[in-house]
């Protein structure tokens, strides 16, 4: 958002996924720098960092690189929004890992056409987590009011807009407990496991620099954050085929389907919906699934009444961690 006829510099924004051996998958934005400072005080210094983060100019179309320590490289373009899906073959990429697991890139822009100042020499850091073979079992978890307090069950989700908009993300608080049982799920029951933990939320890809940094202010385990592509004006109440949450979350099973999963979430929207669809799908691949319990009667009526009948998984409602961290040690998962 350029003015007075100031042009802004260009960024690529890199999203922390997740690969294989021998599957990379990579996924980003390519924007032009809006200079959001996430440490500035005061109301409209979170207000304009907050429309700032909606208000995106994208870099539609463009050539894009991705290279490798080993040199290896690779090419791709980014879509008429401005994000990028690198979705490929390449050998051995565990031999680049380091001892946390993350396989690390650089992208950079290509296009020689591209008459505009880059950020820092035109060189993007990336990663994406490749699991540990030593890995006993993988976590999928959603964000909103699973580890984050967001209020979204409020009416008219008048909370969700508050907390969004007018706080920091270190004025954000975890649910308690949650921080420290994930960490105890990512070490796994002897302690030095490993085992990856992936972060898929409805949230807009727009919020993803906002729950980075949540997550690591909060000690979070580091993982794999997928979120979703914002709707364009107009296609507000458009109901996909499937949530983007579910097909990230098939797209996770898919890619590792020798490894075991635990998913969380709450009961407040239609995690629990998503979660049994896929639990019947993959029944030797869910280990157990957690929800937490939301403060509304009619809501949790409606999520138990699904589990009534259902034996394939085993499924708990949390009121707090410390259930969930009980269940968890009865059944050796820490």
């Amino acid at each position: 958002m350029a003015w007075f006829g100031k042009k802004d510099k260009l960024q690529i924004i890199t999203f922390q996924s997740y690969g294989t051996n021998t599957h990379f998958y990579a996924r980003g934005r390519a924007l032009e720098d809006e200079e959001i400072d996430l440490s500035k005080k005061g109301f409209f210094n979170l207000l304009w960092n907050s429309f700032k983060r909606f208000e995106t100019d994208e870099i539609r179309n463009t050539g894009i690189s991705i290279r490798f320590r080993d040199g290896t490289s690779l090419s791709g373009t980014t879509d008429n929004r401005g994000y990028y899906r690198i979705d490929t073959t390449v050998q051995n990429l565990r031999k680049q890992a380091n001892e946390e697991s993350w396989v690390g890139y650089e992208i950079s822009y290509t296009d020689t056409a591209l008459k505009r100042e880059i950020l820092h020499q035109n060189r993007f850091p990336g990663e994406i987590l490749i699991p540990s073979a030593q890995a006993d079992f993988g976590v999928i978890s959603d964000i909103d009011d699973t580890i984050l307090h967001t209020g979204v069950v409020s009416s008219l989700k008048w909370k969700v807009v508050f907390n969004t908009l007018f706080k920091k993300p270190g004025q954000r608080l975890p649910l308690k407990g949650a921080a420290e049982f994930y960490g105890q799920l990512h070490r796994g029951k002897s302690g030095a496991a490993a085992n990856p933990i992936f972060y898929v939320s409805h949230s807009p890809w727009n919020l993803y620099r906002y729950l980075e940094l949540f997550l690591a202010k909060n000690n979070f385990p580091k993982g794999p954050i997928l979120l979703r592509n914002f709707p364009r004006w107009g296609g507000f109440g458009k109901e996909e085929e499937k949530p983007q949450k579910q097909k990230e979350i098939f797209n996770i099973l898919k890619t590792y389907p020798d490894l075991k999963f635990i998913l969380i979430g709450d009961s407040g929207e239609h995690d629990a919906d998503i979660y049994k669809e896929i639990a019947e799908r993959y029944p030797v691949n869910i280990l157990a699934i957690y929800l937490r319990s939301v403060a509304h009667k009619r809501k949790m009526e409606r999520v138990r009444g699904l589990f009534d009948e259902y034996k394939l998984t085993p499924v708990l409602f949390v009121e707090s961690s410390a259930q969930a961290v009980e269940h968890a040690r009865e059944n050796g998962f820490i």
